[in-house]
């Protein structure tokens, strides 16, 4: 059993392509257990070489399938890629909806391909809260391409912009009115936009629109493409593959994948403080004490904030 969850033995074990370590791993990390940090501080010192790739969009527009056809483009040039998909949360057992990827079973056969479901858990933003870590732990382990899909957003759900390097929005003709698109917010984290399902009407219109909409926007030194395609059949798949190196090259060539990746780091960080902050609060306050507060809060007699420097008062933090 010790074999199960140390480190010692499931990292190296991952590393060398065992799937069950790499899952446990995964598990130990996505749970927060005890020992999730020591998996990722053993591991983070080789990560950073992995390129990943963000996939998001409305429910729908295909993503599943494009982020399918896009491990098969991947693994003509590398040996192994990875896909964390987050999915909605079941309501009964918290776990993912979606997780058997049915429209990636053409990879359930490929021992280079690693596919790993995610609940969402609540979490807004299109990904898991754990997401982030998962990923630094894929690429601590070796992948050199990690692909991330996203639950289908709404017009907040953009955080998928802060975690990859590539972002791709995926819309499908007919897609809204401009208003609500720019209300979306993904015109503005969208590195490359796919125009998926292209065989149906209004897909010209679609591009004209967007097109219209980025020129708009803030201008910047990368002009996101736009790319339609029928992932179902693979039209249109190269040509976003092509835009997606060339996406790779703009941000090495001009010095933005440093920051980019420097950002991340820091966000990450002020996350986990956030995250240790919380935990720690609540185990240091008693249950009733905690109760009491909450109940107080909930019937209006004291303020949130006012509850926030109390709690933080457990810890001998301050709060301004």
């Amino acid at each position: 059993m010790a074999r199960l969850s140390d480190p010692a033995i499931l990292i190296p074990d991952a590393r060398a392509g065992d799937r069950r370590a790499l899952g446990r791993l995964i598990t130990i990390v996505e749970n927060g257990d005890g020992i999730a940090s020591d998996i990722l501080a053993e591991v983070f010192p080789a990560g950073g070489q992995a390129w990943t790739t963000g996939l998001t969009g409305a429910p729908g527009a295909g993503k599943s399938t494009i982020t399918s056809r896009l491990i098969a483009a991947a693994r003509e040039s590398v040996d192994e890629m990875a896909v964390v998909a987050v999915d909605p949360s079941s309501p009964f057992s918290g776990g993912a909806v979606l997780g058997d990827r049915v429209r990636m079973q053409d990879h359930i056969d490929d021992h280079g391909v690693y596919i790993r479901s995610m609940a969402s858990r609540g979490h807004l933003g299109g990904i898991a809260a754990a997401t982030p870590r998962v990923v630094a732990l894929l690429d601590g382990i070796g992948f050199p391409e990690i692909a991330i899909e996203t639950v289908g957003v709404g017009q907040a759900e953009v955080e998928i912009a802060g975690n990859a390097d590539t972002t791709l929005v995926v819309v499908n003709p007919g897609w809204g009115d401009s208003v609500q698109a720019a209300k979306a917010g993904l015109l503005e984290i969208g590195d490359i936009f796919v125009v998926n399902k292209a065989d149906r009407p209004g897909v010209g219109e679609t591009v004209r629109d967007l097109t219209q909409m980025l020129e708009l926007g803030e201008q910047s030194e990368w002009s996101p493409p736009i790319v339609p395609t029928v992932a179902s059949t693979g039209e249109g798949v190269d040509e976003l593959w092509r835009a997606i190196a060339e996406h790779r090259v703009f941000l090495k060539t001009s010095g933005r994948l440093d920051e980019l990746r420097s950002r991340r780091l820091v966000a990450e960080m002020e996350s986990a403080l956030m995250t240790s902050l919380r935990d720690q609060v609540r185990s240091s306050v008693p249950a009733g004490e905690w109760a009491e507060l909450t109940r107080r809060v909930a019937g209006r007699s004291v303020d949130p904030w006012s509850a926030a420097t109390q709690l933080l008062g457990a810890l001998g933090v301050a709060s301004e």
